[in-house]
């Protein structure tokens, strides 16, 4: 990191991490809360340490913006829109780092290195912000069982 200080971060347009996380994971899988959180936490750290000496990361994680750190957690259905989202970043030159469980092979989760928000908003504004409501087992698989049902 810079021994300078960092500049201040305009309101208008603020350095953010995107995170996006298949909901699948959570609606149709039955993963728990640990292991999504689990995920989202490994791509979060995975795309900060690939790009630790940009420049935009680096004023990201400065001193003066360390407790100012700012990330919106977005949902997609599922692994195709994941992969599709993560080619779309690459063939457009956005940096990011899609997450694959391993031993696994199974993608569950990707994230932008910190960008400000005008540089990448385009490519995000069709997801959703992630509003995951969390379930104990008995009453997700009661929902589960419904949806079936109603199929």
């Amino acid at each position: 990191m810079s021994s300078s200080a960092a500049p201040e971060v305009p309101r208008s347009d603020p350095i953010l991490q995107y995170i996006v996380i298949r909901s699948d994971l959570w609606k149709d899988l039955g993963w728990p809360v640990g292991a999504v959180v689990a995920q989202a936490c490994h791509v979060s750290s995975a795309a900060i340490w690939m790009s630790r000496t940009d420049p935009t990361t680096e004023e990201y994680l400065s001193d003066e913006n360390i407790d100012h750190m700012h990330k919106v957690c977005l949902e997609v259905k599922g692994e195709k829109q994941l992969r599709g989202l993560s080619q779309t970043l690459q063939d457009n030159d956005v940096p990011h780092k899609l997450w694959v469980e391993q031993p696994e092979d199974f993608p569950t989760a990707l994230a932008l290195t910190p960008r400000r928000k005008s540089d990448v908003s385009a490519y995000l504004k069709k997801f959703q912000l992630s509003r995951a409501v969390i379930l104990d087992k008995k009453d997700h698989d009661t929902l589960l069982q419904q949806k079936t049902s109603t199929s």
